[in-house]
């Protein structure tokens, strides 16, 4: 469902934001996360990888709120829906990125050799590889996700559409899906980015209502694993370690909502045109949460080895309590831009 928000027309239009600041703000979360890490005597790659999960937002809670305001001609999704979507699309595929990269992050780490020097060179020539076999895998999946969008999906959405059948178009979808999901996995690379690139290729389609209809008949599935996906959070989240280092917990998720927020507001200040430089605030308060993504980011590294369980379960918690500060983060922001507003126009006539 990722996949299907992609779309190239449409990012096109504020690509100049959603690249550079996507890459900025998740350039200084990591920077954050390196000057905290040595305050708190952390190893440098383990904050600099918490500060990427971190750096994410979630698309789903964004795409509910811009849902809620569709309706609300004021304010209208002209002004910032398209630079939030822009920014969250292009954070999507760095996620896609981080899943992707993450086996080859696991299987790189050196281990410790104090004995035999040699193996050190062994170790980097072992690194190199992997990453050559990952960059040339990635290259391979683009190539064919291009060839695959001009050449199979035109004539395969046709003859579905000829048929008729609401059933065969979303059959079609889920088995594009799946075909990409192994695709992905027998080269080594997350399954996740096989679906992520299924849904940019039928979005990329010439009929731009392909996406859409698509969009439409798969939503009670969405909607279906969306709740298992949330429910499945819930079950991981420990109250008795909650309740313990509630105090903590909330100091840290309040340091990184607002790290998040004046980030954005930073980087958004620097690229947004002079004309829309106030709608900052209500895309940095959309970007101001952690993506619930990052849990899966955590997982996996846990199951890698590469996160302890106590770091885990921090990234679990402060996932949890800035998605649950969303809605009020937001609501303020919008309350704020509306009174500003007025303002901002008599400044323009001026």
């Amino acid at each position: 469902m990722v996949g299907l928000e992609f779309s190239p027309d449409r990012i096109r239009k504020v690509w100049r934001v959603a690249v550079f600041g996507s890459g900025a703000m998740t350039i200084l979360m990591m920077l954050f996360g390196l000057i905290l890490g040595y305050l708190l005597h952390i190893i440098p790659s383990q904050s600099v990888f918490v500060a990427a999960c971190l750096s994410l937002s979630s698309t789903p809670l964004v795409v509910k709120f811009l849902g809620s305001q569709e309706k609300d001609s004021a304010q209208g999704e002209g002004e910032y829906s398209t630079t939030l979507l822009g920014i969250l699309v292009v954070q999507d595929v760095q996620l896609g990125l981080l899943i992707a990269i993450l086996p080859a992050m696991a299987g790189s780490q050196i281990p410790t050799v104090t004995a035999h020097q040699s193996m050190t060179i062994m170790d980097i020539i072992r690194t190199v590889w992997l990453l050559i076999k990952l960059a040339t895998a990635m290259a391979f999946v683009l190539a064919l996700s291009v060839a695959t969008s001009k050449y199979v999906v035109p004539p395969f959405y046709h003859k579905l559409r000829q048929n008729g059948s609401h059933e065969m178009i979303m059959l079609g979808s889920i088995s594009l899906a799946f075909v990409m999901l192994m695709v992905t996995d027998l080269l080594g690379i997350s399954m996740e980015l096989g679906c992520f690139l299924s849904g940019v290729i039928i979005s990329s389609h010439s009929h731009g209502s392909m996406a859409e209809e698509v969009a439409i008949l798969t939503e009670p599935i969405r909607d279906f694993f969306a709740c298992l996906f949330f429910a499945s959070i819930g079950l991981h989240v420990f109250p008795t370690f909650v309740a313990y280092e509630f105090t903590v917990l909330l100091t840290l998720t309040f340091i990184v909502v607002i790290i998040k927020f004046v980030t954005a507001v930073f980087v958004l200040g620097l690229l947004l045109p002079v004309a829309n430089n106030h709608i900052k605030w209500i895309v940095a308060s959309g970007l101001a949460q952690v993506s619930e993504f990052s849990f899966v980011l955590g997982s996996r590294a846990r199951r890698l080895g590469m996160l302890s369980r106590e770091v885990y379960l921090l990234i679990l918690s402060i996932t949890t309590l800035s998605l649950l500060l969303a809605p009020v983060l937001w609501k303020v922001s919008l309350w704020r831009c509306a009174r500003r507003k007025p303002h901002h126009r008599q400044g323009l006539i001026r």
